[in-house]
This record gives C-alpha cells, sequence and structure tokens, in this order.
C-alpha cells in the first residue's frame, strides 16, 4: 500500500518512439507538497518521462499511479482533469490568443471542467495576475507579441488556473535571463508552500539544487542516481559522469 502523502508513483516504466526504446524502467515518486528534479544531459529520457505521465506518449510497460489511481489507459485530458498540468518544453502558448484568453482557457468548458476549485487558496485569473505583474500589464495583447520570459509565465500561469495538485515542468528556465531564473526559483518555492507539488525537469542544474527536495539523475532511459540535493552535491563521479559538471 503507498504512504498516504505519495502523490505520483511511476514504477519499472519502458516507453518507446516506434521502435526507439526510450525509457527503460524508470521508477520515482512524487510525495505531496515537494519539488522533485529530474537532471540529465540532452538526450537522455527527460522529456519523455514528462510525456509518459502526461499521458502523451504512454508507456508500453510499467505502471504509473496517481493518488493510488492507474492512469494507464487515460487519455492526456483525463490525466489533467486528476489534478495535473504540464508547463510544456518551449511554452506552446497559443500566439492568436491574448494572454487573458491563453490563461482562461483551463477554466473554459473546452476543457470539460478541469479546473478545479479547492476554496481557499485556489488560483484565478486575478491571482495569476498578481503573481506575474508583467502579465497584468499585457493581459490584452497577444501571446505572439510576448518575449520569451513572458511567454514562460504565461505557460505557468496557464497551469496554475487548473488548480493542480502536481505541475509537470518541462525546462521552464529555459532561454531565461538570469534574473527571471531566480524568480522561477522563488515561484517553485511559494507553490510547494501552498501544497502544490513540482516534477521538474531541468538543465539549469544551479536551479534544480536550489529548489528540489529530492533529484534523479537520468541517463540513457535509466535513473542512475538519486538522493537530496546535498548527498548528489558530494557525488562528484556522478555529476562529471552525468552531468559533465
Amino acid at each position: 500500500m503507498a504512504p498516504p502523502d505519495l502523490l505520483l508513483a511511476v514504477e519499472d516504466i519502458h516507453t518507446y518512439y516506434g521502435d526507439s526504446y526510450v525509457l527503460q524502467g524508470v521508477s520515482l515518486a512524487v510525495p505531496a507538497g515537494r519539488i522533485i528534479a529530474i537532471l540529465g544531459r540532452n538526450g537522455m529520457g527527460k522529456t519523455t518521462l514528462i510525456r509518459s505521465i502526461a499521458g502523451l506518449t504512454p508507456p508500453r510497460a510499467g505502471t504509473i499511479q496517481y493518488r493510488g489511481e492507474r492512469l494507464a489507459g487515460l487519455h492526456p485530458y483525463d490525466i489533467a482533469r486528476r489534478g495535473i498540468a504540464l508547463v510544456p518544453q518551449g511554452r506552446r502558448t497559443f500566439p492568436s490568443l491574448t494572454v487573458r484568453e491563453n490563461l482562461l482557457l483551463p477554466t473554459s468548458p473546452l476543457a470539460g471542467g478541469s479546473a478545479r476549485d479547492h476554496g481557499a487558496g485556489r488560483w484565478t485569473l486575478q491571482a495569476v495576475l498578481e503573481a506575474f505583474p508583467r502579465l497584468a500589464e499585457r493581459e490584452h495583447q497577444y501571446a505572439r507579441h510576448l518575449s520569451g520570459g513572458e511567454q514562460q509565465m504565461l505557460a505557468i500561469g496557464r497551469a496554475l488556473m487548473a488548480n493542480p495538485d502536481l505541475i509537470l515542468m518541462d525546462e521552464p528556465s529555459e532561454g531565461l535571463a538570469p534574473l527571471l531564473v531566480r524568480h522561477l526559483g522563488e515561484i517553485m518555492r511559494h507553490l510547494r508552500e501552498q501544497g502544490h507539488s513540482i516534477l521538474l525537469v531541468e538543465q539549469n542544474f544551479n536551479l534544480a539544487m536550489a529548489v528540489a527536495d529530492r533529484v534523479y539523475v537520468l541517463t540513457a532511459g535509466r535513473i542512475v542516481y538519486h538522493g537530496t540535493p546535498a548527498e548528489l552535491a558530494a557525488q562528484r563521479d556522478v555529476l562529471n559522469r552525468h552531468l559533465g559538471i
């Protein structure tokens, strides 16, 4: 029986793209109210892991359980309705919609009621705009006119509008200036304080080590190390061999 605080359990999953064997028996756990980071070089399977959990590239073997329920066979929108939100790599905002329209998508009838009301502390449009003042300034501008950093804020804000318990973040700091990276770290810590869990795929080693409660190192589709950031920092061989640090 899974521990009561375990939100997500990935057990021995094997994921393919056609005949390409990408994830080769990956297991990890995401407790409630924690930030778990996945580190690894490019092409090691990190994004595939996020896609497997979100139902976009389902694994052929192994199990993924969310709150004790198996996600196998569920469509991505069904998985989202259970309280999992995705901040995808590359932001994937809708360029022909305004900032406001992008943010309201999870609450629209098209979302099928995936936005979840948790009562106190619920993310509303006003709460998101207060968290991201730049978005408030550009509320009525089209997403295509935003800078890269502003689009990343929009992608995170859109995910929050679904009021998820678990947020999957795939390379959220990609292309951001150092000041925005620091702001992103503050946002993630704030989300954890509010009870959200985050599974973070990140190339920015310093950011991941600064915000994560536990880290996993993924190499060639396999987990080769997991522990606390402090424990990983002491593993010079792991840092050099698998992360190039």
